[in-house]
């Protein structure tokens, strides 16, 4: 790590500790030349994730658009914000620790119902029947079926 003040590339680090949001590393360190003391922060860099849809095309991973989805889905239901919010931040902890860079839509809506099914049975089938696009009735009474 190069120093701020004489620009040695050589320190020694003093202290480490993780942040308050747990999201970095703190790090302490002194100029093995000058001894004056400077703070880094270490981060992890998260590769860009992209979502590719039903057409082919591509874009960016935005975890409000399936937050978005799910709220629409547990309308008028007893499910907690709080709750989708974990249903999120799972989704979205599972997808960066994948080490592929582009994920198909089908796999995160496949996702979103593995965590709404035990939650809300009313929510699960309302995603669902938006996310399968089901053609006819029959279609969805054969999914209510297996359910």
């Amino acid at each position: 790590m190069k120093c701020p003040f004489c620009n040695y590339k050589n320190s020694k680090v003093l202290d480490s500790r993780a942040t308050e949001e747990g999201s970095s590393i703190r790090r302490r360190r002194e100029c093995l030349n000058c001894q004056k003391r400077f703070t880094t922060y270490e981060t992890i860099e998260s590769a860009p994730l992209l979502v590719v849809k039903n057409d082919g095309s591509r874009q960016p991973f935005d975890i409000e658009k399936v937050k978005k989805g799910i709220i629409k889905a547990c309308e008028k239901r007893p499910v907690s914000l709080n709750t989708i919010d974990e249903i999120c931040y799972d989704i979205e902890k599972q997808l960066q620790n994948r080490l592929e860079g582009e994920i198909s839509a089908s796999e995160i809506g496949e996702m979103v119902m593995e965590k709404l099914k035990p939650i809300d049975e009313v929510s699960y089938v309302r995603f669902a029947s938006v996310y399968r696009h089901f053609t006819d009735v029959s279609t969805f009474k054969d999914f209510i079926n297996q359910i």
